[in-house]
């Protein structure tokens, strides 16, 4: 059962209230921006709420149990609030937005209603339409470890170890040209190998998408050239000259941990775990069964 607080409970009670909606989104860059339907701008908490032309908010049914409750919010495209091209960058992609109930003539008088997170946003004639997912969205990510042969970690966070920042895995990289909208030919890494950074990632620097972090998928070298592959088409915000910090890549596999990273020691996978293959063999005459494993 929700408490309210004792001013807004008061507000509410008194039957002539002066209530708006107002929308705080924390994007994951961390900026930070406030919306209100009211026709005035509010502040409260360190944050403007400016008016958003055409924006509303979309009902939504409250679910007992751990069901993701949805609901939607609709505005109009304009660039002072919310820009078309900030949505085709992903900069709202999982962003936090708090739901709250004010009274416009005296802000102190609110009322929290949810925290969700930015879903699946959709732009038609103008208008994007933005999915608003509850808490319990959460309980439908895959937690815990797996068991497989390739190792679980994201390499350089925290349970793998590699530190990404050191010279051998961390490079400043420039565009020389688009080959694509998925594939760019770059400069600033002939001194690595071939597949450095395959399966890496790279923060951009400059140019439209500073601030975007991207997987780099493959990484290739031709005719002289070293081209990186994405795996979100990039091209279409890319300009020659723009720059990248690129990391050093892994495909999760036990060799390369070592080989590449000398780090076999926090290697979080079951490199000698039997394949699927191994259910279907049966035992033949030769075969190895002195108690040594059978696989890796």
């Amino acid at each position: 059962m929700r408490t309210l607080d004792i001013d807004f409970s008061t507000h509410v009670e008194s039957g002539a209230t002066t209530l708006a909606t107002c929308w705080r989104i924390v994007r994951g860059d961390g900026v930070v921006l406030g919306f209100t339907d009211h026709d005035q701008a509010l502040a409260f908490d360190g944050t403007d709420f400016l008016p958003a032309h055409g924006l509303d908010g979309g009902e939504v049914a409250h679910k007992l149990g751990p069901q993701t409750d949805t609901s939607e919010v609709v505005g109009i495209l304009h660039s002072d609030a919310i820009a078309e091209e900030d949505i085709l960058l992903g900069r709202y992609d999982g962003a936090l937005v708090e739901t709250w109930r004010v009274s416009w003539r005296d802000p102190a008088q609110r009322h929290l209603v949810r925290k969700s997170t930015i879903g699946e946003i959709v732009r038609e004639d103008g208008l994007f339409r933005a999915e608003l997912r509850s808490g319990q969205h959460a309980l439908n990510q895959p937690k815990g470890r797996l068991y497989q042969a390739l190792c679980d970690a994201s390499v350089g966070d925290a349970r793998c170890g590699v530190d990404l920042d050191a010279p051998a895995f961390r490079v400043i990289v420039g565009v020389v040209e688009m080959r694509d909208r998925y594939r760019l030919a770059v400069s600033g890494v002939a001194a690595f190998d071939e597949g450095w950074f395959g399966f890496g990632r790279a923060v951009w620097s400059s140019g439209k998408r500073i601030g975007i972090n991207d997987q780099i998928v493959s990484h290739a070298r031709s005719g002289g050239a070293d081209v990186f592959g994405f795996a979100a088409p990039v091209g279409d915000w890319i300009e020659p000259g723009d720059t990248m910090i690129a990391y050093a890549g892994c495909d999760r596999r036990f060799a390369t941990c070592g080989e590449k990273f000398a780090n076999i020691v926090n290697f979080r996978g079951f490199p000698h775990i039997p394949g699927n293959d191994f259910v279907l063999r049966y035992p033949r005459q030769g075969d190895q069964m002195d108690g040594r494993k059978l696989a890796g």
